[in-house]
């Protein structure tokens, strides 16, 4: 959790939060169709943390008063896989400093596959 204190009180901001927002951000981003866990194995490691900001797909890290995200992608067949992670990082970085309100020191974009989601049943026969 980040904490912000002035004058007027304190704020605290979740892992959750921070992670929900860069979610959001990614999943609008052109070409990006989904999430995936970082491995096989995360659904098991997070049964064994039970930390509550750990949601598919992205991890949150606060390092020396700024933002680190691992974004787990998966892209659009057909799409430019760098421009659309490139597109990802410079979005997620933008939200998340605008309205959080602390620097990102990096956004890493982890992409786990591809998908093609305009093929109708009968053009996967063929």
């Amino acid at each position: 959790m980040t904490t912000n204190e002035s004058a007027l009180g304190k704020i605290e901001i979740s892992h959750t939060a921070i992670a929900t927002l860069a979610v959001e951000t990614a999943m609008s981003s052109y070409g990006v169709v989904g999430l995936a866990n970082a491995s096989k194995f995360d659904n098991w490691r997070k049964n064994l943390i039970q930390s509550g900001h750990n949601q598919p797909g992205v991890s949150v890290t606060i390092e020396e008063d700024a933002i680190v995200v691992d974004l787990y992608i998966i892209i659009e067949y057909g799409t430019r896989i760098s421009e659309v992670a490139r597109s990802v990082m410079h979005r997620v970085q933008y939200t998340l400093e605008q309205i959080v309100g602390l620097p990102v020191k990096a956004v890493n974009v982890h992409v786990q596959g591809l998908r093609i989601s305009n093929q109708t049943p009968n053009q996967m026969e063929s």
